[in-house]
């Protein structure tokens, strides 16, 4: 049984050292986020009716494809941000929190890598 106040102890952990940038890098995202989802939600109400030959010309448009590319990275590395903070704060068992923050990196960057490579393919008319 320790004598140390909660407040000694949670003193005596030190800092993460991440906390600040990881912080920044949720804010950041989300900002980024904001123009990203309003062009996206312009551009899907301007092709509503469009048969899939209009949207891969749509897509294969440099500036449509690199926005959309960006929307991608943004909204997985965003996704991947804030289910690492809940997994901190709420899963307990070391060995089960490590191995959910890296199944989350993971499928974080497979998905997202899977989402821009079709992306990709479908702007370069593959």
């Amino acid at each position: 049984m320790s004598m140390r106040s909660p407040l000694g102890r949670a003193r005596g952990l030190g800092s993460a050292k991440e906390g600040l940038n990881h912080w920044w890098s949720q804010r950041l995202t989300a900002i980024a986020l904001v123009p990203l989802v309003f062009w996206l939600v312009v551009s899907v109400i301007a092709n509503v009716g469009a048969d899939y030959n209009a949207m891969r010309d749509w897509l294969g448009s440099p500036f449509n494809a690199t926005v959309m590319v960006l929307l991608l990275v943004a909204v997985f590395h965003h996704a991947q941000l804030g289910i690492q903070v809940i997994v901190e704060d709420y899963v307990h068992c070391h060995a089960v929190k490590t191995a959910a923050i890296v199944a989350t990196k993971l499928l974080a960057v497979a998905l997202g890598g899977y989402a821009v490579v079709s992306v990709l393919f479908v702007a370069i008319g593959g």
